[in-house]
């Protein structure tokens, strides 16, 4: 497994469950998400990440798509990101720390994203993390595993906290 990758897309949405735009360079803030992201709050899905490799599967069914259009926040490449246990924590550019608290997720019913796109891959491969030090991510940053989680549930709040998207 690769311990580092890059970032490829920064993304933000105004509003849950529809697809995010890549801003190219966004502000973290701790235990908080990306500033002015609607995502963004005191819950343990703070920030969402997924793989380039991840999205290419839905790319290789003749789908287009772009950054965003799974309302990730950080589309990564070359990181491994559903093989990482709960509770590790990755430094992504100089600054920002982020604790892995959530591995895929349960779609809402009437997801914008599926019907727009025709299948979602964050359930099943895209990640989740709370921001533990802030500061400001951009396009070609490096991400990279700073010490690996243990995955167990009780590492950090793993628990379905509302359906915010």
């Amino acid at each position: 497994m690769a311990l580092r990758g890059t970032v490829l897309a920064v993304c933000t949405s105004e509003k849950v469950g529809t697809r995010k735009t890549n801003v190219g360079r966004v502000r973290l803030i701790p235990e908080h998400g990306l500033e002015g992201d609607a995502h963004a709050g005191p819950w343990h899905r703070q920030v969402s990440l997924l793989a380039r490799e991840s999205a290419d599967k839905i790319r290789a069914q003749g789908l287009e798509i772009g950054p965003g259009d799974f309302a990730e926040n950080i589309l990564t490449e070359g990181l491994d990101l559903r093989s990482l246990p709960i509770g590790t924590r990755l430094r992504v550019g100089p600054e920002v720390l982020l604790e892995v608290t959530q591995i895929g997720k349960e779609c809402h019913t009437g997801c914008a994203i599926r019907r727009l796109v025709g299948d979602c891959v964050m359930p099943r491969e895209g990640i989740f993390a709370r921001v533990l030090r802030g500061g400001w991510v951009e396009v070609g940053d490096v991400v990279e595993v700073v010490s690996p989680g243990s995955g167990k549930q009780g590492d950090r709040e793993t628990r379905r906290q509302g359906t915010r998207g």
